[in-house]
């Protein structure tokens, strides 16, 4: 059987992956205690009714149930039971205000801030993800970008088009992102904040991107660091890793790491990459 476990952190949108997984013909089954899942294929590999392909939602919401994972994979491996686990996240500001839009409760809660309730669940799905065989990042993603994902990465298989480079700028003055792999600080670049007609323009703006882009050190960057980046996500994917987060930071995170960003991400799309953009700080 053909199984997939769905799991992350509360709001970054297991409920859309497993409508997405039922659509695409998996019988799926929402908050499954860990301990039931190995019992239930079985059940549904049996010759009466046979099902070649279920998908689980399983997270804290299990409560003391959730903690029977661990062993529940264990059991699953040691039956020759293939699987994959689907871990969907999204950043601390981004599930807060989900949260709040919906005015629900994080589940673990417990009558302290949203916050808190994230910091614990992070902490205890922090050996699960480890173990993921795909990781989404939400964050930058309405509904229909997340059901292209997961169809991507369910039909497609392991290979390189399932990797995902989620690409962001940032100001430094508001720190550095949460969960970035690779940081690039772009403040060596000559700042269009000291030219009166650019400053308040964007990275976005033409006038701005001509202006980071057409300094030499700009250009001398870039070539250096695209094909590392380039030659480093196969290395990525051996160790079971399936996206990665480049972030761009300068002062502000309003000119040169957005033009730098905008351009590093539309030249790994030439190259056939799957690409997320965020600008933070805009």
């Amino acid at each position: 059987m053909n199984t997939v476990i769905v799991t992350g952190l509360s709001g970054a949108g297991k409920t859309q992956a497993m409508n997405c997984l039922e659509d695409l013909g998996y019988y799926c089954v929402d908050n499954m205690p860990p301990a039931l899942i190995k019992s239930f294929v079985h059940l549904a590999s049996g010759e009466a009714a046979p099902i070649d392909k279920a998908a689980f939602a399983v997270d804290v919401r299990g409560g003391e149930l959730f903690s029977d994972m661990e062993r529940a994979l264990e059991d699953l491996q040691a039956g020759g039971i293939d699987y994959k686990i689907l871990y969907l996240e999204a950043s601390e500001r981004v599930l807060i205000r989900r949260f709040n839009e919906t005015r629900r409760q994080h589940p673990l809660a417990k009558g302290e801030s949203t916050l808190e309730g994230l910091k614990r669940e992070t902490l205890m799905l922090k050996d699960l993800r480890s173990r993921a065989d795909y990781i989404i990042d939400t964050s930058n993603m309405k509904v229909a970008r997340l059901w292209k994902e997961v169809k991507d990465l369910i039909t497609s298989g392991e290979s390189e088009k399932t990797f995902v480079i989620n690409v962001m700028s940032f100001g430094y003055k508001r720190g550095i992102p949460l969960g970035a792999d690779m940081v690039f600080d772009m403040r060596f670049i000559p700042n269009p904040y000291y030219v009166k007609s650019l400053r308040p323009l964007t990275g976005n703006n033409k006038k701005v991107r001509e202006y980071v882009m057409r300094q030499s050190v700009t250009g001398d960057f870039l070539q250096r660091v695209e094909p590392l980046i380039l030659e480093l996500i196969p290395s990525y994917m051996r160790e079971g890793k399936y996206n990665l987060n480049l972030a761009f930071g300068c002062t502000g995170g309003h000119h040169r790491s957005v033009a730098t960003a905008n351009e590093m991400a539309e030249r790994l799309q030439l190259k056939g990459k799957r690409v997320t953009i965020e600008h933070r700080d805009l």
